[in-house]
């Protein structure tokens, strides 16, 4: 996963495979952005192809814990098949999500 900020956003750029191997990794990246004093993020997953449940329960629980700290999350640029997955599980309702980098950066501004 690759990191950006642009002002006091920064965006996470998503890995190829969101899965219970690449979970971990990515976890610990927001875990330290956000220990840093980070507290908007922007999701952008127009690299990734699949996610799994493992993926899914990272997001939902990483969203909740920085709402806590005054915090938001978006999630931008979604290939067809984890549109699909997101839909499925229920997350386009619970999250909001954005066709570009651009509106998303907007939404948190």
């Amino acid at each position: 996963m690759e990191i950006k900020t642009t002002g006091d956003v920064s965006i996470a750029i998503f890995v190829n495979r969101f899965d219970a191997y690449t979970s971990r990794d990515v976890e610990a990246m927001l875990n330290d952005i956000v220990e840093k004093g980070t507290r908007k993020i922007v999701c952008d997953l127009s690299q990734t192809e699949y996610i799994a449940s493992a993926g899914l329960r990272l997001v939902l629980a990483f969203s909740k814990n920085l709402q806590k700290l005054g915090g938001q999350l978006v999630i931008c640029c979604l290939q067809p098949y984890v549109k699909e997955v997101f839909d499925t599980a229920g997350f386009t309702q619970i999250f909001k999500i954005y066709n570009s980098i651009e509106d998303a950066l907007k939404s948190v501004q």
